[in-house]
């Protein structure tokens, strides 16, 4: 599998990114090795606290975040998705499927071995990272599911994603920190914006970035949608603690967060929210209010 590898000075003097980098590496699916970025902040013995990024970010869509758990004694690890921020790039969109990115991040999870998880999941982190919760529940202690789902193609997407996989199939240039611009609304700052493209040097770096949007489970027959009808049979049986923290003006994932409530049973009598201000991409917006939030759900044990 050839693979491109982001220039680390595309990554230097990022507005308020000063964490240090950690590596791993995974097997590729075809025999050889890919390197997965992550982020390891907090102390080393503290509740470990699990943050996973969706389409089209990287760890540094949780920067405000994570200091507010790490001040509050908790080990945090935030991980680069394959494709994006500084984790390796495969070259061809045929590269990445659904099953490889959950196959990857597993990979990932098992080598750094963490226990007792607190999973923080929005947009695609929620896709693999509830995937990793059906296929490891021994290893979660709760989940958060922020602007998420795990569709199974049972149903039709929405129009607004529909509008959004076409807009990211056609638009010439795939800005990706113009496309998180568009999904807050307290909108960034140019040089955050900046750093949102900081992974991507030109468009050769963004098959995954485009191929993520032909990957969400769009009919009954597409090949992740079993594996997810699989995870859903799975997670509808846990008893691990599930809170919802969605944007209130999400229009993607507007009113997802009442299928979680209804079918996870550690959802019941949890202190579900819909943040005011908050977009698509809330961790821009409140990231602050989603942090307490967490930290709240975590204190009731």
């Amino acid at each position: 599998m050839r693979c491109l590898r982001t220039p680390d000075d595309r990554f230097a003097h990022l507005e308020d990114f000063d964490f240090a980098p950690h590596y791993g590496e995974v097997d590729d699916t075809e025999g050889g090795r890919l390197r997965i970025h992550y982020l390891d902040e907090g102390p080393q013995d503290g509740e470990p606290i699990l943050v996973m990024h969706g389409e089209p970010t990287w760890s540094y869509l949780y920067r405000h975040m994570i200091p507010i758990f790490t001040s509050a004694g908790h080990r945090v690890l935030a991980p680069d998705l394959v494709g994006f921020g500084r984790s390796d790039k495969p070259a061809s969109r045929e590269d990445y499927t659904y099953q490889r990115h959950v196959d990857w991040m597993s990979d990932w999870l098992q080598q750094v071995d963490l226990r007792g998880i607190t999973l923080v999941c929005q947009d695609w982190g929620g896709l693999i990272g509830l995937r990793l919760v059906a296929d490891m529940p021994e290893r979660f202690a709760r989940i958060v599911v922020a602007n998420t789902a795990l569709p199974t193609g049972d149903q039709p997407l929405g129009k607004a994603f529909l509008v959004w996989r076409e807009f990211s199939q056609s638009v010439p240039d795939f800005n990706a920190g113009r496309i998180v611009y568009g999904g807050t609304t307290s909108k960034l700052t140019d040089s955050e914006v900046a750093a949102y493209n900081a992974p991507f040097p030109d468009e050769s770096y963004k098959q995954g970035a485009r191929q993520f949007p032909m990957l969400v489970p769009a009919s009954a027959d597409d090949p992740a949608a079993e594996p997810n009808r699989a995870a859903w049979n799975i997670l509808s049986g846990l008893k691990i603690p599930v809170l919802t923290v969605f944007g209130a003006d999400d229009k993607i994932m507007s009113g997802i967060d009442a299928v979680f409530q209804k079918i996870m049973p550690g959802a019941a009598g949890q202190a579900h929210s819909i943040l005011t201000g908050g977009g698509h991409f809330l961790q821009e917006d409140v990231g602050a209010e989603l942090a307490q939030s967490t930290l709240a759900f975590v204190a009731l044990d």
